[in-house]
Parts: structure tokens; C-alpha cells; sequence
């Protein structure tokens, strides 16, 4: 299946290597799409723990800690980078 994949915020995670979809197997779920993410950034290259998930409009929790839902094909995994600033 195919998942989208966004990211938002500030973070810079080997800019033109961050996939934009992953295939992934039938029955994934969000923390097998974390998995493929974090294993296609470059050596050393990371997302913040604090990122925050959502898959279709539902917040699931951090990239660190969330809930683990099974995956649909053609869902959109939004990841939402911390922002600093005032």
C-alpha cells in the first residue's frame, strides 16, 4: 500500500531525501511508517521526538510516543515539526 507522507514545520531532515510516500505493507502501521522514515533519512539525519502525528485529520501523539494505528492505503501521515519563535 501507499502511504503520503508531509512534513511541516522547521525541520530539516536531508531536505530532498525525505520521501514523500512510502510503500509499505498491507497491515502497517503508523509506527512501521515511522520505522521506514527514520531508516531513509541520511546517516545521522533525524526528526525531532517531539514531531506530533496525524493520520486523516487525528492526532495520534509524537513521533516518540503514539497510538499505533493500522494504516489504509492512500492515507496522508502528517508530521508536524516543533516551531520556535515569538
Amino acid at each position: 500500500m501507499r502511504i503520503h507522507i508531509v512534513l511541516t514545520g522547521r525541520a530539516d531532515p536531508g531536505g530532498d531525501q525525505f520521501p514523500g510516500q512510502l510503500e509499505l505493507p498491507e497491515d502497517s502501521h503508523v509506527s512501521d511508517a515511522v520505522a521506514a522514515i527514520k531508516d531513509s533519512l541520511p546517516e545521522g539525519e533525524s526528526l525531532p521526538k517531539s514531531c506530533l502525528l496525524a493520520v486523516a485529520g487525528r492526532h495520534l501523539g509524537t513521533l516518540d510516543q503514539h497510538e499505533n494505528r493500522l494504516l489504509a492505503d492512500g492515507q496522508e501521515l502528517l508530521l508536524i515539526a516543533p516551531m520556535a519563535g515569538g
